[in-house]
């Protein structure tokens, strides 16, 4: 598996639908939606903090979900994105992240463009054959299946314990 160095990327951008969640969706009789997460992913947003590399969420849809699981990854998240490269690039002009130093996990044919403009475009195990095709690496992981905990800890290899002990003081290390 490709391993890549955590000092070259300055930042990480996830898809939600398909990398954050196994890509189905419950539609309830009232029409609300819900979707499957794995509680792993928490973890890697977590390390992503404790390591200094921020990470954000980008959706095509407008979605309540969407917003409450970024909420809940304490992450920032794009939504009702038309382009993810357009959004992606106009995102690093404007945080003055070069292109070369993003990471973007994708699995669909709607992440290509924005895969292909990054440094490092990541596939989840289950992601489209075209998708897999453009991947500098591919993680074990299939979509919700932990696919953030698997890039923290297999691709840029984040140790949890490490970076809680770095960044928080004796008496509070749990």
């Amino acid at each position: 598996m490709k391993r890549i160095d955590r000092r070259s990327v300055d930042q990480i951008v996830f898809d939600f639908d398909g990398v954050l969640t196994d890509n189905r969706v419950i539609v309830m009789e009232d029409g609300r939606e819900g979707v499957v997460c794995n509680r792993a992913d928490g973890l890697g947003f977590d390390m992503f903090r404790l390591a200094g590399i921020p990470a954000m969420i980008f959706s095509t849809e407008r979605n309540a979900v969407v917003a409450r699981r970024a909420e809940k990854l304490r992450t920032p998240v794009l939504q009702s994105i038309g382009d993810k490269k357009q959004a992606l690039v106009q995102h690093c002009r404007q945080a003055g992240i070069n292109l070369d130093r993003v990471i973007f996990v994708g699995n669909d044919m709607n992440d290509l463009a924005a895969m292909a403009s990054v440094g490092f475009p990541i596939a989840v195990a289950d992601a489209h054959p075209e998708v897999l095709a453009i991947a500098c690496a591919v993680l074990t992981s299939k979509g919700g299946d932990g696919a953030a905990r698997d890039l923290a800890e297999n691709i840029l290899c984040l140790e949890y314990a490490p970076l809680v002990q770095k960044n928080m003081p004796n008496d509070q290390v749990r």
